[in-house]
């Protein structure tokens, strides 16, 4: 190999050392610039936390106002049924028993009547049976639908300042021929002769005039009365203001 031949390879190699390094750099520079403090230390930025909101609390439903039942003081009062669009029906009171002279005297000029005393029940809102009477066939005829009444149908009594709200939870028939079932419909328990009352209910009683007549029956006492009356026995279930 001659001295040029020499020299042209040396030279060559320099080139490609010279370009080698070069490239290395250019390599170097070419590298991602360091992550921020904050982006070194967590990584990827999070996003703000989101808190869900706390779900509304239900509205609690208003306490059902206590029963307060009366003193069962003997009094007239007012009779409300909305399910019979009867309002403001004065109740008569009266020492007497369920239909007699006197009862049908007070039924007889359109109001309805409530006997108290000995033979009769306690006054308004009172503990024990609460009774009171109307006309279904004669005179205004107020109590005409009384056997339409339902379970859970309301009854109000004002009687004062406060009224008094039943309802009706079952019916029965009275026999006015048979002396066990009137003791039954006038006992401070309705039903249930010689139980004492631990609360306050209610009678309303109407004849079974014509159901008496459609079944062939037309016995009546000496006050007109049928044999059978429906009876609409309810609960006292609240108080409130008048």
């Amino acid at each position: 190999m001659t001295r040029t031949q020499g020299r042209a390879r040396s030279l060559a190699a320099v080139a490609a050392l010279t370009l080698g390094a070069v490239l290395a750099a250019c390599a170097e520079g070419e590298q991602a610039a360091p992550a921020s403090r904050e982006t070194a230390a967590t990584g990827d930025p999070a996003s703000p936390a989101t808190t869900p909101a706390p779900a509304p609390s239900p509205t609690p439903e208003p306490p059902e106002p206590a029963v307060q039942p009366s003193d069962g003081t003997a009094r007239d009062a007012r009779l409300s049924i909305p399910e019979l669009a009867i309002t403001e029906l004065e109740v008569r009171s009266y020492v007497g028993r369920t239909d007699d002279a006197r009862g049908h005297a007070i039924q007889n000029t359109g109001i309805v009547a409530s006997p108290t005393g000995p033979e009769g029940g306690t006054g308004p809102g009172g503990v024990g049976n609460y009774q009171v009477t109307g006309h279904r066939t004669s005179s205004t005829r107020i109590f005409e639908f009384l056997p339409d009444l339902e379970r859970g149908d309301r009854v109000l009594v004002t009687a004062g300042r406060t009224t008094y709200v039943y309802r009706v939870r079952r019916t029965r028939i009275t026999s006015f021929r048979e002396p066990a079932s009137l003791r039954a419909q006038r006992a401070e328990v309705p039903g249930r002769p010689g139980v004492s009352a631990t609360r306050a209910m209610i009678t309303l009683s109407t004849c079974r005039t014509p159901e008496d007549h459609a079944e062939g029956n037309y016995w009546s006492d000496e006050f007109d009365n049928p044999e059978h009356r429906i009876d609409k026995i309810g609960v006292l279930v609240r108080t409130r203001p008048a």
